[in-house]
């Protein structure tokens, strides 16, 4: 992400200001393209896991991921220091390039919310909520704030010595979020009747919604990491379009061929896919790249989806298959589609600039991409140790919607305040008998 010099300019700020509630909007956009891809009696569980997210990772970020994600490297490019804990030093007249600093903190907040959110995906119907709790807050401090240190801060390693490129959180965002993914599905095991109980998709208007609101923030994501209302920003804005549609397009291509049915699910998963892959390279690659790069994804992701029954382990909504598979296509592809009209002097092989920016994304993916899985497995591992987690079988079984949050999706009434309503009360009062 660029940083001019120091002074406030208005029309930067806003845009950032326009681009920090758009990427905010995008968690409660991935809550109901995640809600309407689960079975009925898990909606409400998988909103729940994205919604906590907000509240769980803003807390954290104030107090001391900002500081040690964004603060003046305090050891060897890996980490921030702690000079900013709680938003110490920080006010209203505090200046991040161009824009206000307590803005610039806002908008990077949103992107760890949305990662945070991104792994529930991977163990919907199966997760224990009071887990997630504590998960949520221990891998935002653990895994998301030194990436993002890495990546995008001062003194970060990738950024500064490695000379990788990654515009708006190819790297922090979508592949941390997919490897984190495979560890705890691995940690967790598959759901109960994984390849063998038809497991489809509850309400795909719902899939459409969500992901119609994700391609919608995607345009702050993106265009609002040039931090300014500029020309950068503008192209960034027009790749992250261009991308969606031909990640789109590929992935019906694909059914088509394979299935015979262009679905919904398809174009929703599609274009999110286009989305992923685009999102490193929208600030380095140009229009035609851009077309590249989603096309390539929608094509990869949608064969990549279906790795897991081979190699079994249940990524439930196809975390590992489109962000993961996605985001390192993205990041790789800068290597080849770079231009220094784009990156300001970096260029990728079809444009001259040899296998040397190739090789340098190639190291970047592997080591945030093995530094997320083995730290998520050992937190996953822990968590799993000390309070379990995954569901009981029981509530597994029944819905996590009942047994955890004492509600349904589509039953509507005031369960638990009162008297019974519909009969999912009694359902409810059944399983915590049981329990």
């Amino acid at each position: 992400m660029p940083l001019a010099a120091a002074h406030l300019d208005t029309g930067d700020t806003a845009w950032l200001l326009a681009a920090t509630a758009l990427v905010l909007l995008m968690t409660p956009g991935l809550a109901l393209f995640y809600g309407g891809m689960v079975r009925t009696k898990s909606v409400l569980n998988m909103l729940m896991m994205s919604f906590v997210s907000i509240a769980l990772v803003t807390v954290v970020w104030l107090l001391a991921g900002y500081s040690l994600a964004f603060g003046d490297d305090a050891f060897g490019g890996l980490i921030g220091g702690l000079g900013h804990a709680g938003m110490a030093g920080l006010g209203p007249d505090s200046v991040h390039g161009t824009v206000p600093t307590l803005l610039f903190a806002t908008f990077q907040l949103t992107f760890a919310i949305i990662t945070a959110a991104l792994i529930s995906g991977a163990i919907a119907d199966r997760a224990k909520f009071g887990a997630w709790l504590v998960f949520v807050p221990l891998w935002a401090l653990l895994v998301y704030v030194p990436v993002a240190h890495w990546v995008w801060g001062p003194g970060g390693w990738i950024l500064e010595k490695l000379g990788g490129l990654d515009f708006a959180g190819g790297l922090p965002v979508e592949i941390t979020s997919g490897a984190s993914g495979l560890a705890l599905c691995l940690v967790l095991g598959p759901r109960l009747g994984f390849k063998k109980d038809a497991m489809r998709p509850h309400n795909l208007p719902m899939v459409m919604l969500g992901a119609g609101l994700l391609w919608f923030g995607w345009f702050g994501f993106n265009a609002g990491s040039a931090l300014g209302a500029n020309g950068l920003a503008a192209a960034a804005f027009l790749n992250t379009l261009a991308a969606g549609c031909t990640g789109l397009l590929g992935w019906l291509f694909v059914e088509q061929r394979r299935d015979g049915h262009p679905t919904t699910l398809g174009a929703a998963s599609g274009a999110v896919a286009g989305l992923v892959a685009i999102t490193p390279s929208c600030g380095s690659v140009s229009l035609v790249g851009a077309l590249v790069v989603g096309l390539a994804a929608g094509v990869v992701c949608s064969y990549a989806v279906s790795w897991k029954f081979r190699l079994n382990y249940d990524d439930s909504l196809d975390v590992v298959g489109v962000h993961l598979v996605g985001g390192i296509i993205g990041t790789l592809l800068i290597g080849l589609f770079a231009t220094a009209e784009m990156t300001g002097g970096a260029e990728g092989l079809f444009y001259g600039g040899g296998l040397g920016q190739l090789g340098k994304q190639l190291v970047a993916v592997l080591a945030v991409g093995a530094y997320a899985f083995t730290v998520t497995y050992g937190i996953g591992k822990l968590l799993d140790k000390v309070m379990g987690l995954r569901a009981d079988a029981d509530h597994e079984h029944t819905g996590l919607d009942l047994t955890v949050h004492a509600e349904t999706a589509y039953d509507h009434g005031v369960l638990g305040h009162g008297a019974p309503v519909s009969a999912s009360a009694t359902a409810t009062q059944k399983v915590k008998t049981q329990a």
